[in-house]
């Protein structure tokens, strides 16, 4: 199973690269939307930004809290899909709003990553559905720096709880997240930096489970009363306007505020996008988690796709 994942993503970059290397040695660069409209940058008055992102987790790997591996482990699998639908509400660029979707579906118990899939909601194994729904706006604080922005949502949980037959779904306490943009590209439209750093408020009760330990259910959130800090660092080389190769850094903590639980985590990875048409662009993205503390560490695999018109 390990392997065929492997080779289907490595099918998938190279189809991907293939294509965007195939474009005409003679082409304009006027620059695409994965080049010109990064995550930094705003839609006009108008204009809708709509972007469907799926991304599955599995792991065999854990961290206790000092960092010490445990190997082998039975399977889990986590997949989510978020879509984001914005428009531009200013004249000068400076505010969009939005709403943000997320669909979760979730196995344990050694089952292969690709039964997250059959949203079979077998018991002790499997829970799927839509479990968060997010207003959200983006602005520009700056004038002056339109490449500096931020987005603002606030997730409201649609979850019963968080475990059942210890089975975890989604956090069941309200989320405030602001994610911090910023661009830089430098002379040439070769090399493109980004950075962004993402902070989520977590509310709720505390976790107590119903039952026993196994988590027969559970009232309240594990990560209630805390928060969130995830910088993370993308470089891009594009080798054309509508063709861009990127690598990425990414570390996260949760700091506690009051419910007695931290943890944090470090991942690495690397990916493609490519401008289909002048509205459509898909990405793919890898990443591994190479340490961390009372966390799993394990990889993630990604694909997306966004429409601006």
């Amino acid at each position: 199973m390990k392997l065929t994942k492997k080779v289907l993503l490595t099918a998938l970059l190279c189809t991907i690269f293939t294509i965007g290397m195939a474009q005409e040695e003679n082409e304009q660069d006027q620059g695409s939307v994965i080049q010109t409209l990064t995550p930094s940058k705003l839609i006009g008055k108008g204009q809708f930004d709509l972007k469907w992102f799926n991304n599955l987790y599995t792991q065999t790997r854990a961290a206790d809290g000092s960092g010490n591996v445990t190997r082998n482990l039975d399977r889990e699998t986590f997949f989510t899909s978020t879509l984001e639908a914005y428009t531009g509400v200013s004249e000068n660029r400076r505010v969009n709003v939005g709403l943000i979707l997320e669909f979760r579906s979730n196995v344990v118990g050694d089952r292969s990553a690709f039964d997250v899939f059959k949203f079979d909601g077998e018991a002790g194994t499997a829970r799927s559905g839509l479990t968060s729904i997010a207003p959200s706006v983006k602005f520009v604080p700056f004038a002056s720096v339109n490449n500096f922005s931020v987005q603002s949502s606030f997730f409201i949980p649609l979850v019963d709880s968080e475990f059942e037959n210890g089975v975890f779904f989604d956090q069941k306490g309200f989320t405030w997240q602001n994610r911090f943009f910023y661009d830089y590209t430098f002379p040439g439209n070769d090399f493109q930096l980004f950075a962004e750093i993402n902070s989520e408020f977590n509310f709720g009760k505390e976790l107590l489970f119903v039952g026993d330990d196994s988590g027969t259910s559970a009232e309240g959130s594990f990560a209630n009363n805390s928060l969130r800090l995830t910088p993370g660092v993308f470089f891009s080389y594009f080798p054309s306007s509508k063709f861009t190769v990127l690598a990425l850094l990414q570390h996260s903590q949760l700091i506690d505020l009051g419910n007695d639980f931290e943890q944090d985590f470090t991942a690495a990875g690397g990916g493609v996008k490519y401008q289909l048409t002048d509205e459509l662009n898909v990405e793919a993205l890898y990443t591994n988690f190479l340490r961390g503390n009372d966390t799993g560490l394990g990889e993630t695999f990604n694909i997306g796709l966004r429409a601006v018109f």
